[in-house]
């Protein structure tokens, strides 16, 4: 059988320390990804990989550098750094430093990894002076630690540079040329991405010497099985009228992350939301980074159904690259460049992607919709699209086309006039939602996530169990909130749906998903946007 045939971890001559923490995380065998590049990792070979995000990508070369430097370990050596790992996010940076931590967990002693992509130069510069084994960090970070001689990298063996293709695309191009002058002549490279795209290109020549290339999957995405992907066309106020429906009638089950494409529409979605009693949490670039880790971590634990985040790379890939410390945004507050959510981070369980702006370009597309049907789960991504919007999401078709001639993006049928009753409480909503209160906000959300920082790199540490207590999600006020708003009159309500949903009541939620009362989306049974037959349009 296939699983005969596939190598085993056991079988790729891993320590055993190593091989008990992949059996504590429950990793029976090696992803496709894994199975390919480790024991080419462990023979010193080059390696550029394409593997569709959620593939393992991570684990592929965790596994063999910490291999490497726990069989290095075994002759008498100065302590130093033997790996670099390079980000392009101080979110990937603080989810490979846990992935390697878990790695670790009974080599630690051995196999000492430290990540500066989130830390302050001053609080790094001790643990750097300390020479870890393996450091992470975005480029920017690592470089300014190798020419202020914090690190030294005279003794490196490994260099791995993850999700390659996004590094330019954050400005990282110049910070990577020069941090490559502190480099040996002779290190083992991995380059690991999502597309191969020509920066990748570019990188693969400065980096790699001979290498391996593995080009896994044919596609980006999971096939259509495990991931279904619907777009609808529809200009500003349905937006707001469909994500209202969507939400509030339950047809949305799940986890789920909304996409938009700037800062301002991040907080005009939340008020929105906030307006018809739906809470959110925001994620975007002007937030500190350990509130964004924490948002992160407890929307993974369960914490909250939706995050709204703001995916603002993909609006203008800078040309040259912005100062370390940042930029600053039209608004006069900090942007951290160094900040991505649609780029690399593991959500967890995410059942949905709704990108409520459609992203502007195939790759950014691809990344958010790879936040969804991770590894073996299922997944569904919805885009609503707007006549502006139009040509990207033509391109995105043509690059979801298969070989059999299918398009994996199909057209969500639904029947926008039977939510017409929704409409003026939409655009109540809507109207209560102003520029004004938009920057009233985004200020009061900056202070309070600035002070939720500060406790969680203090107080937190010696009361962990607090840590649980401090929400992301609370209401942030600017407008009165009617109260009527947040309830659903039952002649509202489509008539399929009359009598058999109340978005109040969570007893007979659970009896409807019981009695199956929603038809699903055609010839899928295990989709998470749901669509009563009467709301669809045109047939299937």
């Amino acid at each position: 059988t296939m699983e005969e045939e596939m190598l085993q971890f056991h079988e790729m001559g891993i320590d055993d320390r190593l091989l008990k923490a992949i059996a504590d995380l429950g990793w029976a065998q090696p992803t496709l990804i894994q199975e390919k590049a480790i024991p080419l990792a462990l023979e010193g070979k080059d390696i550029l990989a394409r593997a569709r995000t959620g593939s393992g990508k991570t684990a592929a070369y965790a596994v063999p550098v910490i291999q490497h430097i726990l069989a290095s370990k075994q002759s008498v050596r100065e302590q130093d750094v033997r790996a670099v790992i390079l980000v392009p996010t101080k979110e990937l940076g603080q989810q490979v430093h846990a992935m390697l931590d878990q790695l670790t967990r009974y080599c630690a002693r051995d196999v000492r990894v430290v990540d500066i992509s989130g830390k302050a130069d001053i609080s790094a510069q001790p643990i750097l002076m300390e020479k870890p084994d393996v450091v992470v960090g975005t480029p920017s970070r690592v470089l300014i630690h190798l020419t202020a001689q914090n690190l030294a990298l005279q003794s490196l063996e490994v260099l791995v540079v993850d999700e390659a293709d996004l590094l330019f695309s954050f400005g990282f191009e110049a910070d990577v040329k020069n941090l490559l002058c502190h480099l040996p002549k002779i290190y083992q490279s991995f380059l690991m991405s999502a597309t191969l795209s020509t920066e990748v290109q570019s990188l693969k020549e400065m980096i790699l010497h001979n290498p391996v290339i593995l080009k896994l999957e044919g596609s980006q995405l999971p096939a259509s099985c495990q991931l279904q992907q619907y777009s609808i066309q529809c200009e500003e106020e349905d937006k707001f009228l469909l994500v209202y429906t969507l939400l509030k009638l339950r047809l949305v089950r799940g986890k789920t992350l909304l996409f938009v494409d700037s800062i301002e529409r991040c907080y005009r979605l939340k008020l929105f939301l906030e307006q018809v009693g739906v809470p959110a949490c925001v994620l975007n670039s002007e937030l500190p980074i350990h509130s964004r880790c924490h948002i992160i971590s407890q929307f993974n634990q369960g914490f909250y159904d939706y995050i709204i985040a703001s995916d603002e790379h993909t609006l203008s890939a800078p040309k040259t690259p912005l100062p370390a410390g940042g930029s600053k945004t039209e608004k006069g507050g900090k942007k951290d460049k160094e900040y991505g959510v649609s780029r690399g981070v593991d959500f967890q369980n995410v059942s949905n992607v709704i990108n409520f702006d459609f992203p502007k370009s195939v790759d950014s597309y691809i990344h958010r919709v790879g936040r969804t049907a991770r590894a073996n789960n299922q997944g569904t991504a919805l885009s609503f699209i707007s006549a502006t919007e139009m040509p990207t999401h033509d391109d995105v078709k043509k690059s979801l086309v298969q070989e059999n001639g299918e398009c994996m993006l199909n057209p969500y049928e639904f029947k926008m006039e039977q939510i017409e009753g929704f409409r003026y409480r939409c655009r109540d909503a809507m109207r209560s939602v102003t520029k004004q209160g938009v920057k009233e906000a985004r200020l009061r959300e900056i202070k309070q996530e600035l002070l939720n920082s500060e406790k969680l790199k203090t107080y937190f540490e010696d009361n962990p169990r607090d840590l649980q207590l401090l929400r992301h999600d609370k209401d942030l006020y600017p407008a009165v909130v009617k109260p009527h708003m947040k309830n659903i009159p039952d002649y509202l309500v489509p008539e399929v749906l009359r009598g058999k949903i109340d978005p109040l009541s969570e007893k007979r939620r659970r009896r409807s998903r019981v009695l199956g009362l929603f038809i699903l989306l055609p010839r899928r049974t295990h989709n998470n946007i749901k669509r009563p037959p009467a709301l669809r349009g045109g047939t299937f």
